[in-house]
């Protein structure tokens, strides 16, 4: 092997490393990219302090005489990152005026409509309030939330669309970017954790990113076979 030949394929094999490293870079970054959150209703819970993202949607949620439930509305990629209400779950202090009722429990309903950087476009987010909800002594988080705002609306598959009418339209839509973006819906999904269905949340690289990775790597091992037989 001459000198010349040693440093033409030292060459060539640095220019596959790059163009194989430099793929995965623009594939991962593209990734990055078009990260997209969801617009939804979260539901949470508490433990008389701190609020807890449920684990079971409004319906299927029997709270007991005394607890305290959270609707907020906000842009989130998931459990992980959704905001929560911005309002103390202090059961005391929403149900103060409520006295006790035999055959009847009271329940604390928190519904934080969010931030404008929430809102879809077009749409104001109205106040954030709580209520006192005095149901009977089976119901559902969802039923103490029917019986202090009105009216609510449901998607097809029980995911918790609008509280007292807002927003006006949608459902979980999809929206590009993080939760500042407030552009308009870049298309309709259905949420991930869902208020109604409580479904695990997923993590890690979308098969659109692992594809292109798989791509990237089979292009630089096919450049290096083509190096080596040129040999």
């Amino acid at each position: 092997m001459t000198r010349a030949g040693g440093i033409a394929r030292g060459r060539t094999g640095a220019a596959v490393l790059l163009l194989v490293i430099g793929g995965l870079l623009a594939v991962l970054g593209a990734g990055s990219a078009q990260a997209a959150g969801y617009r939804y209703w979260s539901f949470w819970e508490s433990d008389g302090k701190n609020w807890t993202y449920a684990t079971q949607g409004p319906s299927l949620t029997r709270p007991d005489d005394g607890a305290v439930e959270g609707f907020r509305f906000s842009v989130s990629e998931d459990s992980q990152d959704s905001a929560q209400p911005r309002h103390a779950p202090d059961f005391e202090e929403i149900c103060a005026g409520t006295p006790v009722q035999d055959g009847t429990k009271r329940i604390g309903v928190v519904i934080d409509p969010g931030t404008a950087a929430d809102a879809p476009a077009g749409e104001t987010p109205p106040a954030l309030r709580a209520a006192c909800a005095r149901v009977e002594p089976d119901a559902s988080a969802a039923e103490a939330l029917a019986s202090v705002a009105t009216p609510l609306r449901y998607s097809s598959d029980a995911l918790l669309c609008a509280i007292s009418g807002y927003p006006a339209s949608g459902c979980g839509d999809q929206v590009a970017g993080d939760a500042d973006d407030t552009s308009e819906p870049a298309a309709s999904a259905p949420v991930t954790r869902s208020p109604a269905t409580g479904d695990d949340d997923s993590s890690g690289p979308s098969a659109g990113v692992l594809v292109g990775l798989g791509a990237v790597l089979l292009l630089g091992i096919a450049a290096v076979l083509q190096a080596r037989r040129r040999r």
